[in-house]
């Protein structure tokens, strides 16, 4: 069904695909996972060539507004997967983040860089 949710979730994996170059084949769409032994779910997660998760994408629909409390639930699935990067959109506005492990805080990115660069 396509929700508004769903349309921003589809235009921004058409845009890491065909903008970033972010191979299809590697990346997942509504993966599972266990957050604090509760199953939970990421919008999208693009794996490296080792099929280790290297970035998450959380997709809200666009009249969502973007506030700590969507940070906060793509930082637990940060915390779970371990991944360098995540995008949190609403489709009007997009933010990218790169994880300082050594600061543990997020250094936020100017664009979303290509896949290639990610690795």
């Amino acid at each position: 069904m396509l929700t508004p949710e769903e349309w921003v979730r589809q235009h921004l994996i058409h845009y890491l695909i065909t903008e970033k170059k972010c191979p299809a084949s590697l990346m997942a769409v509504e993966a599972k996972l266990k957050v604090n032994d509760l199953l939970r779910r990421t919008d999208i997660v693009v794996y490296n060539n080792s099929l280790k998760p290297l970035l998450i994408a959380e997709c809200k629909a666009p009249q969502v507004q973007i506030t700590q409390k969507a940070f906060d639930q793509a930082a637990r699935y940060n915390l779970t997967l371990d991944v360098q990067y995540f995008i949190l959109t609403n489709g009007l506005q997009i933010y990218c983040c790169r994880m300082n492990h050594e600061e543990k805080k997020y250094d936020f990115l100017e664009e979303i860089g290509d896949y290639s660069s990610m690795l």
